[in-house]
């Protein structure tokens, strides 16, 4: 005998709404998530990020590799954290932050590789 599995869908409800209402209660619970605008040119991007209520004194910037940190300190009025990964290592040298009518925007300096490879010679 052959016996074929039966696939079973809902009658009321297709697999798009399950999807919407998951997104619609995590974004409920975990408070929504904006990620930041990114722009970029040959030698650097360009981040903003909202940070309203947030005063230059209350916030630390923190860069690693490709990752920047943003962090608000401990006795800011308004907690604020997150962590940005980008495609290539940033330089610091060229990178600036400017706070204005709470938007935090930061022009990172894209850091150009260098290549380490060194030529074996054929004997």
């Amino acid at each position: 005998m052959f016996f074929a599995p039966t696939l079973r869908t809902a009658r009321f409800a297709p697999r798009s709404y399950d999807r919407a209402f998951e997104r619609f209660v995590n974004e409920a619970f975990a408070g929504t998530r904006t990620s930041p605008l990114v722009e970029q040119d040959d030698k650097s991007w360009t981040l903003s990020v909202d940070v309203p209520g947030l005063s230059r004194e209350d916030l630390a910037i923190g860069i690693e590799g490709a990752v920047v940190r943003i962090d608000s300190k401990a006795e800011a009025k308004r907690q604020f954290k997150a962590a940005y990964e980008l495609p290539l290592d940033i330089d610091v040298s060229s990178s600036e932050a400017k706070l204005e009518n709470g938007v935090l925007t930061l022009k990172l300096g894209k850091r150009v590789p260098v290549s380490q490879v060194s030529q074996l010679p054929i004997n």
